[in-house]
């Protein structure tokens, strides 16, 4: 079952990076779907610096952040990488939370051919330019919304416990000074689908 937008329209972009581990990312391109369970996150909100719209900042890049929860916001990473973001909260708070990695339930095969030849079978969804290109995901998914049929989340009925979440600091985000420390990095212990 697809997640209601009341999920992404809560307030706490932090709870909803935990409680979107478990859950199912799934694509559907051209009569294929592809998809996995999520197993790595990390939340960013205006209010610090690690995010793109910190202090309220909109960008023709960052606009979509900006709508109500519930929208893809994908964006350009070192020139190479698309990344795949959730937007959270309602119209005109700017917060989301980064899918870094999921664990393959669907269309391994076809995402096998996406990612090509690769010498460790995790490498094909263990992080977040990864996975988007196993699952066909590039930025004309931006603001695409998450409850329709090309691009979605659904409840697969997986409890990952409190015990089972590991919290960190979010990857390749120095620049924010101190924000860079806050541990909003979610992981399932021991899962070899996330991100090194």
């Amino acid at each position: 079952m697809k997640l209601p937008a009341t999920f992404f329209e809560q307030k706490n972009v932090v709870k909803i990076a935990r409680e979107l581990l478990g859950k199912g990312l799934f694509t559907k391109i051209d009569g294929v779907v592809t998809g996995g369970m999520i197993v790595e996150t990390e939340a960013y909100s205006w209010k610090e610096k690690g995010c793109h719209a910190f202090d309220g900042r909109k960008t023709a890049r960052n606009e979509i952040m900006f709508s109500d929860g519930g929208y893809a916001y994908v964006y350009l990473c070192y020139g190479m990488h698309n990344l795949f973001n959730v937007v959270t909260n309602t119209k005109g708070t700017a917060e989301a939370v980064l899918i870094r990695a999921v664990e393959p339930v669907a269309g391994l095969e076809e995402m096998k051919a996406r990612r090509g030849e690769l010498k460790n079978p995790y490498h094909i969804t263990s992080g977040p330019g990864k996975l988007t290109r196993a699952l066909g995901i590039d930025r004309t998914f931006n603001g695409k919304y998450l409850r329709d049929t090309e691009v979605w989340i659904e409840d697969l009925g997986i409890i990952v416990k409190n015990k089972d979440i590991l919290a960190s600091k979010r990857i390749g985000i120095d620049y924010a000074g101190e924000d860079a420390n806050l541990p909003w990095r979610f992981t399932i212990k021991d899962n070899k689908w996330v991100s090194k």
